[in-house]
């Protein structure tokens, strides 16, 4: 059986929880500076762009401050283009990206994801 949307948001929050995690009193240039940590995190937002991708429309038009289709395009980049990724851009993405997605999974989950 195909994963629940529940199940998708749970793996969004779990992959946050690890970069968070691995993150917590990292600086950006101490971020830059270690590619295993760089590496970790990047393939947690893979995953967390892959389970978004497969939320249900419905459910993403609840967040429409959230740019999904840019964060496809992010995952495709890491995986594709993963030569290009720009450290900058990644530590963006954590820092502003992630928490207001996580809020709004963080949410779904507490109502039961519809």
């Amino acid at each position: 059986m195909p994963p629940s949307a529940e199940d998708r948001l749970r793996d969004i929050i779990e992959a946050i929880d690890r970069i968070e995690k691995m993150l917590t009193n990292c600086s950006q240039a101490e971020f830059e500076a270690d590619i295993i940590r760089r590496m970790a995190t990047e393939r947690y937002l893979e995953i967390v762009c892959e389970a978004a991708r497969r939320l249900p429309e419905d459910l993403k038009q609840q967040a429409a401050h959230i740019d999904w289709r840019k964060m496809v395009d992010f995952a495709n980049r890491l995986r594709h283009a993963y030569h290009e990724t720009e450290v900058g851009v990644v530590w963006g993405i954590i820092n502003l990206h992630l928490p207001p997605l996580r809020s709004f999974v963080e949410t779904r989950i507490r109502d039961g994801s519809n």
